[in-house]
């Protein structure tokens, strides 16, 4: 029997380029270091390093950025076997980011016809959600067709197989259409998800929410499939909520801030890899928060995304 994969993650793998010339404006800047991108590679990659055993789903384009993407997914061990290469020319988002000081950062992102919003139903395998502990969905991937009949066809596949679902929100507003359209289609995944985790910015994307505190927000979820909220709230912490009715407050971590992009897909990677231990809600919260203030701290996302050991020193120098 093949062994299963602890988390496989759905949605948009791309490429960022950092700038190199830091504190100064984008159009002054003439060098810029290229990572991999995209929130839910971001945190495979994250979970991997951190010693998971995670694949990705995904299409890329059929060039070098597609061939550096692959690349370097199988480097630090995130399975591509499901990683699709794109037949119709469409290529791999970029993004340039502008970092002006520690508090002003900023993205400009190229995601005109991207190759990750043209994975199709067809790409996603039946076996391998099946085969899955975990199933991560990334909300940027419901933005268009097809990537979002196929990011829906997996989540239907993890509800068949009782593969956990865990939606980060992840929400980009080039993206989409409307606000009306990303509510429709963020409420309906989260509704079906295990575990939710975002911003409160986006959780306030979704119309029913905007009015309400974060537990209130997390209530209503529990009206549906969801065990375990996450709200963050950037360096004012982070608040979780379970169905039992525990409310759980997450501390932000001290840190010597580079840039502010990347902390919330490094503390995905965290959290995420300490419930899929077994940790507790309180633990997992400060894998998440030591896991972003290192990453905050640091040039890339990607690359940055740290280990177990620099986790567990951080936490331990802090607490």
């Amino acid at each position: 029997m093949t062994k299963k994969k602890q988390i496989v993650a759905i949605g948009r793998a791309a490429v960022d380029l950092n700038a190199n010339e830091i504190n100064r404006p984008m159009e002054e800047t003439s060098t810029f270091t290229k990572y991999v991108g995209g929130s839910p590679a971001n945190i495979m990659i994250g979970t991997a390093k951190l010693g998971l055993d995670v694949g990705m789903i995904a299409n890329v384009s059929d060039d070098q950025h597609g061939k550096f993407i692959t690349n370097y997914f199988e480097k630090i061990g995130v399975d591509t076997s499901q990683i699709h290469v794109d037949e119709n020319g469409h290529k791999s988002g970029l993004t340039f980011t502008e970092i002006k000081s520690p508090k002003e950062s900023s993205i400009l992102m190229y995601r005109e016809e991207v190759a990750d919003l043209y994975l199709a139903p067809e790409h996603v395998d039946e076996l391998y959600i099946k085969n899955s502990e975990y199933l991560l969905i990334s909300g940027t991937a419901l933005a268009k067709s097809p990537s979002r009949e196929a990011v829906i066809k997996a989540l239907l596949l993890a509800k068949k197989h009782d593969v956990k679902v865990i939606f980060e929100l992840d929400y980009r507003p080039y993206s989409w259409v409307s606000e009306e359209e990303t509510s429709i289609y963020y409420e309906l995944v989260a509704d079906q998800a295990d575990v939710v985790i975002g911003t409160r910015d986006e959780f306030d994307m979704v119309e029913r929410y905007k009015p309400l505190t974060d537990k209130e927000i997390s209530e209503l979820l529990f009206k549906s499939t969801p065990h375990l909220v996450v709200i963050k709230h950037g360096v004012q912490g982070s608040n979780a909520f379970d169905k039992e009715g525990n409310v759980f407050e997450g501390k932000a971590f001290k840190a010597n801030v580079v840039k502010t992009f990347g902390a919330g897909d490094s503390y995905a990677a965290a959290f995420i890899y300490a419930l899929v231990k077994g940790k507790s809600v309180e633990e997992a919260l400060k894998y998440g928060a030591a896991s972003a203030a290192i990453v905050v701290s640091s040039h890339s996302s990607s690359e940055a995304m740290p280990t177990v050991d620099k986790i567990e020193k951080l936490i331990k120098e802090q607490s």
